[in-house]
């Protein structure tokens, strides 16, 4: 057994076997936040005045057995004469032999605050969490184990969440609690195998220099709180050439570096990818982590984009 399954086989048996609750950064984690934020933050939904469809994957620690995988997709949207914007997202994230599926609906109402065209939007989500444990494939000390005897298919844990976020043309602040429930993930009788879900708190900012008419420059920050768990900061530096290429770095605190790109197909189609690189002991033992997105919007008759949305 090399030592990358070793360590998968540690970090399973912790979340899986413990007696104890683990309180751990459960919600997936990702790079290009700036451009997925309606999955954190439900009163983004409709914000860019568009139909806004997204999808990213992203694999996480390439080379070691069982390491994360998401894969999300969302799509948003104003209400036309109203002030209301809906949005709708799956995530699909993988841990070894977890396998959860979250269903979102978003909710958001904006108001204009008549401020250098800013708006303040307040939004709700309503989600529904879809647990699946196969514990057959692990490779079982005791086989009779009681607690890892039977799968886990398909346990339903509904919650909702809520947010605020402000923007103009060059600026956003955003804070959000996408879970405000802290469900019991599961339970096997009166032996107790608890991987709770906990309230994951999420600020983020970000504003857009205009350096000189072919050059812009957006610093960007997103904090994540958790029980349990350290404070999450990452922050990212994204410069815009020609309104078409995007090029940058990031750097999550104590954890990992980052590049990342973006091309500006049509005014409606965005590419982007990112590249992962582990600063702690972890690294030793993986590639990186990969994370792939693409955007596509629609605009109405009433409304074309001068240059591209940078957030």
């Amino acid at each position: 057994m090399n030592l990358s399954h070793k360590i998968t086989k540690i970090l399973m048996g912790i979340i899986l076997l413990g007696s104890t609750q683990v309180q751990a950064q459960q919600d997936p984690q990702y790079t290009n936040y700036m451009y997925n934020t309606v999955n954190i933050n439900p009163a983004y939904a409709g914000s860019r005045g568009a139909l806004s469809i997204f999808g990213l994957h992203r694999t996480q620690w390439v080379g070691l057995e069982g390491a994360p995988t998401t894969n999300s997709f969302s799509v948003n949207t104003p209400i036309q004469d109203s002030k209301l914007g809906v949005g709708l997202s799956f995530v699909n994230d993988k841990l070894g032999v977890i396998n959860e599926n979250t269903i979102s609906l978003d909710v958001s109402y904006t108001i204009d605050l008549n401020q250098r065209d800013s708006k303040l939007s307040f939004g709700v989500k309503g989600s529904l969490n879809m647990l699946n444990v196969a514990y057959s494939r692990l490779n079982k000390f005791n086989p009779n184990d009681p607690m890892i005897l039977h799968d886990i298919s398909d346990e339903a844990s509904p919650n909702i969440g809520a947010g605020i976020y402000w923007h103009n043309e060059k600026s956003y602040v955003g804070l959000s609690v996408p879970n405000f429930l802290e469900n019991k993930r599961f339970e096997n009788g009166t032996l107790y195998s608890a991987m709770n879900q906990r309230q994951h708190f999420y600020l983020m900012g970000g504003h857009v220099f205009e350096i000189n008419p072919t050059l812009k420059f957006k610093p960007a920050f997103l904090l994540k709180a958790v029980s349990g768990a350290p404070l999450q900061a990452d922050v990212t530096a994204n410069f815009l050439i020609h309104d078409k290429l995007t090029l940058g770095a990031a750097y999550r605190w104590d954890a990992a570096w980052s590049a990342l790109a973006g091309f500006q197909v049509t005014d409606g189609l965005m590419l982007g990818y990112s590249y992962d690189s582990e600063t702690t002991k972890l690294g030793r033992y993986n590639n990186g982590s990969h994370e792939l997105f693409v955007r596509f919007e629609l605009f109405n008759k009433y409304r074309r984009v001068n240059s591209p949305r940078f957030y």
